[in-house]
């Protein structure tokens, strides 16, 4: 039994790196940014480990509600933007949906880089946090039937602020690793 722990970046990951390393139970992958990166790395490590049991998608978020900071866990991930109305509409399901169980907060997951208060507001009707991975590492994890849970630490307000994420990602990933050593 595995818990395979993801992140988009070795920043993130910065602390969780040391927790992973002491515990022979847990395996750390970092994948790249994007969705394309963090599917095809997450479904390899599934596929080449059938000893892993649950994976935990750690990594930085941007807050789409105003106030909302710390560290939390998604329940349902939404991929922001496919075109799902125009996939449906040629009679295809985009299941751009995904619940994930338990959790507290809806995030939302997409490519687009979110620092414009236009596309934050539009996000923030249906979402309350937005990040670049979590939705195809659950995509994956749910294809090979593995469990996975994404835990994400606020790091700025998907706003003109995401813009010095390099400047404050030291503080999530501390969050982060605090979070696995205490549930995990």
């Amino acid at each position: 039994m595995t818990i395979l722990v993801v992140s988009a970046t070795h920043a993130e990951a910065r602390y969780a790196a040391d927790l992973v390393d002491g515990t022979p139970s847990m395996r750390l992958l970092i994948t790249g940014i994007g969705k394309t990166a963090a599917a095809a790395g997450t479904a390899a490590a599934l596929a080449g480990d059938p000893a892993i049991t649950e994976v935990v998608n750690i990594g930085s978020a941007g807050a789409l509600r105003d106030g909302l900071t710390g560290v939390h866990e998604a329940r349902r991930v939404l991929n922001h933007d496919i075109s799902a109305d125009a996939i449906r509409a040629l009679g295809h399901d985009p299941q751009e949906w995904l619940t994930l169980g338990s959790g507290e907060v809806t995030l939302a997951t997409g490519d687009v880089f979110v620092s414009d208060p236009l596309v934050r507001g539009r996000l923030a009707e249906v979402a309350d946090l937005v990040d670049m991975e979590g939705y195809a590492v659950a995509w994956a994890a749910r294809a090979a039937g593995v469990p996975a849970r994404l835990v994400k630490h606020v790091s700025d307000n998907a706003d003109e602020t995401a813009l010095d994420w390099a400047a404050v990602v030291d503080a999530s990933a501390r969050a982060l690793a605090d979070w696995l050593a205490a549930r995990l």
